[in-house]
């Protein structure tokens, strides 16, 4: 995973984490120059990171470095101390989530039939919630049937496996088995901390991107829509344990992998892809009641939520086939435009809550124009963001009034991620 457009760090990861615990724990793999990155993405979040290191993990990064990185003192053999909770109890007490990255298949092996032979490994058998777990192994290693088996186990557990890279390893080996990318494990131990019961397992689709309205086969007109609100709610609703699934104009590299994304043109087929997505998420994921399984005769099914932020186009051109010419045209050229298709207003909307979305730039009449719009498109909610020189297209941050039939709420102006999780919370009211 690289990161593209969308991730800018100081405003996406700015507080996400803020005051959470992570214990990070390393082991002897030449992966672990990525856990520097992973540790780098961590603080910058907020969060407080403690490093525990196994000793075979000496000889390829020295304590020192990661202590450096992570502004706390390494848990080892040599530092750890009864007098303080610098041991692997006090570490274990003390996180929130525990992160193994990179995590050798010698240690995969190792925590899944519970064998604590080192300090890392005795600071894994003390803590009690799950694990994210990164492999790092040649490709050999990685699918040993011993090794595939005690994934199978971590996973029944409860652990969470990031599942590592097939690419050409250090060991000029190519196949599975490079750790996953610093990005992606990030991403997985956020959404552990971050995960709602209400957004858990629930299917949501978002639209987002300008469409692209061809005029012929090279040229076509559009907007200045960014997608990157649409990216930004994605990632929020993917952090609070939702399936998400983005349809978009813009895709970004930098989105968990997780995230099911369709990328589209124009706006014909982003309808296509929004019914058809709805029309699966309305088959319901099944999610067990947060009760005894005993207690639990039959699961429940949680209604499906459609996000529209894309900025599909009002008029379409005429299209021709091929290229038009310029030496044919003269020295102007008329366009003929034609209405194109609402597609909230045509979208079956039984059984799933749906949030619009409306940009103005006339700030004098734009509440009227989204309460409209509310009520013409018979939506759930809109949200109204008003553009100007500090909330033009493409920024980081947004402001917005969430509004419903009964009242409006002002969401302040913050980065786009931080915007998107105060519509989630207002989401599940409606």
């Amino acid at each position: 995973m690289k990161y593209g457009q969308f991730l800018d760090e100081g405003v996406i990861l700015k507080n996400l984490l803020d005051g959470k615990k992570i214990a990070i724990g390393v082991t002897g793999s030449i992966a672990i120059y990525k856990t520097l990155e992973l540790i780098r993405l961590f603080i910058k979040s907020g969060a407080k990171v403690r490093v525990v290191m196994s000793e075979s993990s000496h000889e390829f990064i020295k304590p020192l470095t990661f202590e450096a990185i992570s502004q706390n003192v390494v848990l080892t053999k040599k530092s750890e101390s009864w007098g303080s909770d610098n041991n692997h109890i006090g570490l274990a007490k003390w996180a929130d989530i525990f992160v193994i990255a990179p995590a050798s298949a010698n240690s995969v092996n190792k925590i899944a039939n519970g064998i604590a032979d080192n300090l890392l490994l005795e600071s894994v058998l003390a803590f009690s919630k799950p694990l994210i777990i990164a492999p790092s192994a040649n490709t050999n290693m990685y699918l040993n049937p011993n090794t595939q088996g005690s994934l199978k186990k971590l996973k029944v557990f409860g652990h969470i496996l990031v599942e590592p890279q097939t690419k050409l390893l250090a060991c000029n080996d190519e196949g599975i088995g490079a750790m996953a990318e610093p990005l992606e494990i990030f991403y997985k131990s956020a959404k552990e901390l971050l995960k709602d019961n209400f957004w858990i397992n629930r299917r949501v689709v978002v639209s987002g991107g300008g469409t692209i309205e061809r005029i012929d086969d090279v040229r076509y007109i559009s907007n200045f829509s960014s997608g990157k609100m649409a990216n930004a709610l994605s990632l929020a609703l993917y952090l609070r344990g939702a399936d998400v699934c983005l349809i978009t104009t813009k895709k970004s590299s930098d989105m968990p992998d997780e995230i099911y994304t369709i990328e589209v043109e124009s706006s014909k087929q982003m309808q296509e892809m929004i019914v058809k997505s709805l029309e699966v998420a309305k088959k319901g994921i099944m999610s067990k009641p947060n009760i005894n399984e005993k207690e639990a005769p039959k699961l429940i099914q949680k209604k499906p939520y459609l996000f529209m932020a894309a900025a599909v186009s009002d008029f379409v051109p005429i299209y021709t086939k091929g290229k038009i010419k310029k030496e044919s045209l003269g020295q102007e050229i008329t366009i003929t435009l034609k209405k194109n298709i609402d597609i909230l207003s045509n979208l079956d909307k039984a059984g799933i809550t749906t949030i619009g979305f409306k940009a103005e730039l006339d700030s004098n009449n734009a509440l009227i124009s989204a309460k409209n719009m509310l009520k013409d498109k018979n939506l759930d909610a809109v949200c109204l963001n008003i553009i100007g020189k500090e909330n033009d297209f493409g920024s980081e941050e947004n402001e917005v009034d969430f509004i419903t039939d009964k009242e409006v709420k002002k969401i302040e102006k913050n980065s786009k991620l931080n915007v998107s999780f105060e519509i989630l919370e207002y989401s599940k009211e409606v």
